[in-house]
Protein backbone atom coordinates (compact mmCIF):
# COMPACT_ATOMS: atom_id res chain seq x y z
CA UNK A 1 0.00 0.00 0.00
CA UNK A 2 1.26 3.29 -0.48
CA UNK A 3 2.38 5.51 2.07
CA UNK A 4 2.23 9.03 -0.04
CA UNK A 5 -0.37 11.27 1.02
CA UNK A 6 -4.09 10.56 -0.66
CA UNK A 7 -6.03 13.56 -2.00
CA UNK A 8 -9.74 13.80 -2.44
CA UNK A 9 -12.36 15.80 -4.78
CA UNK A 10 -14.98 17.87 -3.90
CA UNK A 11 -17.14 20.00 -5.43
CA UNK A 12 -17.54 23.62 -3.66
CA UNK A 13 -20.84 25.35 -4.73
CA UNK A 14 -19.42 26.75 -7.91
CA UNK A 15 -18.81 23.37 -8.86
CA UNK A 16 -15.09 23.80 -8.59
CA UNK A 17 -13.19 20.90 -7.18
CA UNK A 18 -10.97 21.98 -3.79
CA UNK A 19 -7.50 19.32 -2.93
CA UNK A 20 -6.97 18.91 0.79
CA UNK A 21 -4.14 17.09 2.43
CA UNK A 22 -5.08 14.03 3.67
CA UNK A 23 -2.19 13.68 6.19
CA UNK A 24 -2.07 16.21 9.25
CA UNK A 25 1.61 15.58 9.22
CA UNK A 26 2.36 16.81 5.91
CA UNK A 27 0.54 20.20 6.64
CA UNK A 28 2.44 20.97 9.55
CA UNK A 29 5.50 20.23 7.68
CA UNK A 30 4.32 22.64 5.10
CA UNK A 31 3.46 25.30 7.61
CA UNK A 32 6.87 25.20 9.37
CA UNK A 33 8.65 25.41 5.93
CA UNK A 34 6.34 28.28 5.35
CA UNK A 35 7.64 30.14 8.61
CA UNK A 36 11.24 29.07 7.96
CA UNK A 37 10.82 30.74 3.93
CA UNK A 38 9.47 34.14 5.39
CA UNK A 39 12.07 34.43 8.42
CA UNK A 40 14.52 34.01 5.91
CA UNK A 41 13.00 36.72 3.53
CA UNK A 42 12.13 39.51 6.40
CA UNK A 43 16.22 39.04 7.56
CA UNK A 44 17.64 39.30 3.45
CA UNK A 45 15.20 42.40 3.08
CA UNK A 46 16.85 44.77 5.43
CA UNK A 47 19.81 45.46 3.25
CA UNK A 48 22.25 46.38 6.01
CA UNK A 49 24.88 44.34 8.22
CA UNK A 50 24.12 43.80 11.87
CA UNK A 51 25.59 46.02 13.64
CA UNK A 52 29.25 45.96 16.04
CA UNK A 53 28.98 43.69 18.87
CA UNK A 54 28.54 45.33 22.40
CA UNK A 55 30.76 44.59 25.17
CA UNK A 56 29.27 42.92 27.95
CA UNK A 57 28.68 44.41 31.28
CA UNK A 58 31.27 43.04 33.69
CA UNK A 59 33.96 42.36 31.18
CA UNK A 60 37.86 42.90 32.77
CA UNK A 61 39.73 45.75 31.12
CA UNK A 62 43.81 45.58 31.83
CA UNK A 63 44.97 46.84 34.68
CA UNK A 64 45.09 50.57 35.64
CA UNK A 65 48.17 52.09 34.04
CA UNK A 66 49.12 49.02 31.80
CA UNK A 67 47.48 50.19 27.84
CA UNK A 68 49.53 47.56 26.26
CA UNK A 69 48.95 44.00 24.38
CA UNK A 70 50.84 41.09 25.53
CA UNK A 71 52.15 39.18 22.29
CA UNK A 72 49.43 36.25 22.19
CA UNK A 73 47.31 37.97 24.00
CA UNK A 74 43.58 37.00 22.58
CA UNK A 75 41.36 39.04 25.50
CA UNK A 76 41.42 41.36 28.18
CA UNK A 77 43.96 40.62 31.07
CA UNK A 78 42.81 38.28 33.64
CA UNK A 79 42.00 39.14 37.43
CA UNK A 80 45.42 37.61 38.49
CA UNK A 81 47.51 39.99 36.11
CA UNK A 82 45.97 42.67 37.79
CA UNK A 83 46.64 41.73 41.31
CA UNK A 84 50.14 41.28 39.96
CA UNK A 85 50.32 44.91 38.70
CA UNK A 86 49.12 46.37 41.96
CA UNK A 87 51.77 45.00 43.46
CA UNK A 88 54.71 46.78 41.83
CA UNK A 89 54.22 50.02 43.61
CA UNK A 90 56.50 53.30 42.76
CA UNK A 91 56.64 54.65 46.23
CA UNK A 92 58.06 57.91 46.65
CA UNK A 93 59.68 59.23 49.54
CA UNK A 94 58.47 62.04 51.62
CA UNK A 95 61.98 63.69 53.31
CA UNK A 96 63.31 67.26 52.16
CA UNK A 97 66.55 67.18 53.90
CA UNK A 98 69.14 65.81 51.77
CA UNK A 99 71.98 64.07 53.07
CA UNK A 100 75.54 65.97 53.06
CA UNK A 101 78.99 64.42 51.85
CA UNK A 102 80.05 63.84 56.03
CA UNK A 103 76.57 62.08 56.42
CA UNK A 104 77.44 60.06 53.11
CA UNK A 105 80.78 59.23 54.44
CA UNK A 106 79.81 58.18 58.26
CA UNK A 107 77.27 55.80 56.93
CA UNK A 108 79.39 54.26 54.24
CA UNK A 109 81.65 53.59 57.27
CA UNK A 110 78.73 51.81 58.82
CA UNK A 111 77.41 54.81 60.92
CA UNK A 112 73.86 56.16 61.37
CA UNK A 113 72.98 58.74 64.45
CA UNK A 114 74.90 57.84 67.49
CA UNK A 115 72.64 57.52 70.34
CA UNK A 116 72.68 58.37 73.86
CA UNK A 117 73.88 54.85 75.09
CA UNK A 118 76.60 55.35 72.93
CA UNK A 119 77.94 58.54 73.72
CA UNK A 120 80.31 60.32 76.93
CA UNK A 121 78.94 63.84 78.02
CA UNK A 122 81.35 66.58 79.73
CA UNK A 123 81.76 70.07 80.11
CA UNK A 124 85.52 71.70 79.54
CA UNK A 125 87.06 74.66 80.49
CA UNK A 126 85.60 78.21 80.99
CA UNK A 127 86.60 80.68 78.14
CA UNK A 128 85.14 84.21 79.67
CA UNK A 129 85.01 86.93 77.33
CA UNK A 130 83.22 90.28 77.15
CA UNK A 131 81.18 89.70 80.18
CA UNK A 132 80.24 86.17 78.88
CA UNK A 133 80.54 82.83 80.79
CA UNK A 134 81.44 79.74 77.63
CA UNK A 135 81.49 76.08 78.26
CA UNK A 136 81.59 73.81 75.81
CA UNK A 137 79.46 71.07 76.35
CA UNK A 138 81.39 68.07 74.81
CA UNK A 139 79.86 64.46 73.22
CA UNK A 140 82.62 61.39 72.88
CA UNK A 141 81.68 58.46 70.80
CA UNK A 142 82.53 55.84 73.58
CA UNK A 143 81.38 52.74 70.96
CA UNK A 144 83.09 50.79 69.01
CA UNK A 145 81.53 51.80 65.89
CA UNK A 146 80.74 55.62 63.27
CA UNK A 147 78.36 57.49 64.72
CA UNK A 148 76.75 61.19 63.65
CA UNK A 149 75.70 63.84 65.51
CA UNK A 150 73.93 66.64 64.13
CA UNK A 151 72.09 70.14 65.32
CA UNK A 152 71.32 71.51 68.90
CA UNK A 153 71.98 69.15 72.09
CA UNK A 154 69.88 69.76 74.92
CA UNK A 155 70.46 70.80 78.67
CA UNK A 156 69.48 71.74 81.66
CA UNK A 157 71.23 72.75 84.93
CA UNK A 158 69.62 70.58 87.94
CA UNK A 159 70.57 70.53 91.88
CA UNK A 160 70.98 67.63 94.23
CA UNK A 161 67.57 66.83 93.91
CA UNK A 162 67.52 66.50 90.43
CA UNK A 163 65.18 69.75 90.09
CA UNK A 164 65.81 71.95 87.48
CA UNK A 165 67.13 75.22 87.86
CA UNK A 166 65.93 78.08 85.56
CA UNK A 167 64.23 77.86 82.26
CA UNK A 168 65.16 75.55 79.54
CA UNK A 169 68.47 77.14 77.29
CA UNK A 170 67.32 78.66 74.22
CA UNK A 171 69.27 77.96 70.38
CA UNK A 172 71.94 80.54 68.75
CA UNK A 173 71.44 81.25 65.41
CA UNK A 174 73.79 78.91 63.40
CA UNK A 175 73.53 76.30 60.71
CA UNK A 176 73.59 72.96 61.29
CA UNK A 177 75.98 70.23 59.65
CA UNK A 178 76.43 66.59 60.27
CA UNK A 179 79.43 66.20 62.19
CA UNK A 180 81.11 61.84 61.76
CA UNK A 181 82.47 60.85 65.23
CA UNK A 182 84.31 57.94 64.72
CA UNK A 183 85.24 55.70 68.03
CA UNK A 184 87.03 58.08 70.36
CA UNK A 185 86.19 60.89 68.61
CA UNK A 186 83.76 64.43 70.27
CA UNK A 187 81.76 66.99 69.07
CA UNK A 188 81.11 70.30 71.27
CA UNK A 189 78.47 72.58 71.73
CA UNK A 190 78.84 75.89 72.95
CA UNK A 191 76.63 76.89 76.37
CA UNK A 192 77.01 80.56 76.99
CA UNK A 193 75.49 82.84 79.91
CA UNK A 194 75.96 86.32 81.15
CA UNK A 195 78.48 86.98 83.83
CA UNK A 196 75.49 87.51 87.14
CA UNK A 197 78.12 89.20 88.74
CA UNK A 198 77.64 92.02 85.91
CA UNK A 199 74.13 91.29 84.54
CA UNK A 200 72.34 91.45 88.33
CA UNK A 201 70.60 88.19 87.72
CA UNK A 202 69.70 85.75 90.28
CA UNK A 203 71.75 82.71 90.83
CA UNK A 204 72.07 79.22 91.86
CA UNK A 205 74.98 76.87 91.87
CA UNK A 206 73.87 73.59 90.01
CA UNK A 207 74.96 70.12 91.60
CA UNK A 208 74.93 68.73 87.32
CA UNK A 209 74.44 69.85 83.99
CA UNK A 210 71.74 67.01 82.29
CA UNK A 211 72.62 66.63 78.61
CA UNK A 212 70.31 65.30 75.73
CA UNK A 213 72.34 64.50 72.35
CA UNK A 214 70.68 65.99 69.43
CA UNK A 215 67.59 63.75 68.43
CA UNK A 216 67.71 61.65 71.34
CA UNK A 217 65.53 60.97 74.28
CA UNK A 218 67.78 59.72 77.00
CA UNK A 219 70.43 61.98 78.80
CA UNK A 220 73.78 61.97 80.04
CA UNK A 221 74.70 63.60 83.23
CA UNK A 222 77.50 65.42 84.15
CA UNK A 223 78.27 66.79 87.14
CA UNK A 224 78.57 71.06 87.61
CA UNK A 225 81.80 72.49 88.87
CA UNK A 226 81.32 75.88 86.46
CA UNK A 227 80.06 78.04 89.76
CA UNK A 228 77.03 79.92 90.14
CA UNK A 229 74.62 80.01 87.15
CA UNK A 230 71.65 82.71 86.17
CA UNK A 231 68.40 81.11 87.01
CA UNK A 232 66.24 84.38 86.95
CA UNK A 233 65.81 88.80 86.36
CA UNK A 234 68.09 90.22 84.34
CA UNK A 235 70.09 88.96 81.36
CA UNK A 236 69.50 85.22 82.60
CA UNK A 237 69.21 83.19 79.71
CA UNK A 238 71.21 80.16 78.66
CA UNK A 239 72.56 79.90 75.20
CA UNK A 240 73.54 76.18 73.16
CA UNK A 241 75.12 76.89 69.79
CA UNK A 242 74.65 73.82 67.02
CA UNK A 243 77.43 71.16 67.45
CA UNK A 244 80.76 71.24 65.64
CA UNK A 245 83.72 68.51 65.41
CA UNK A 246 86.19 68.58 67.90
CA UNK A 247 86.46 69.11 71.61
CA UNK A 248 86.03 72.88 71.63
CA UNK A 249 89.54 73.30 73.76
Amino acid sequence: MSTFPRTVANPDRSGSVSTHHASPAARRAALLAGVALLSLLTACGNGTPNSSPKTLPGTAGPASGDTSTKAGSTGPSSPAASASSKKKGTGTGTGTGTASAAASSGSAAGGGRCHTSELRASVGRNDPGAGQENFPVVLTNSSGRTCTVRGYPGAAFVDASGKQLGPDPLRSSGSPTTVVLAPGHSAWSGLTFSNPGISGAHTATPASLIVTPPEERDSLTVTWTGGTVPVSGNSSSVFLTVVRPGSGA
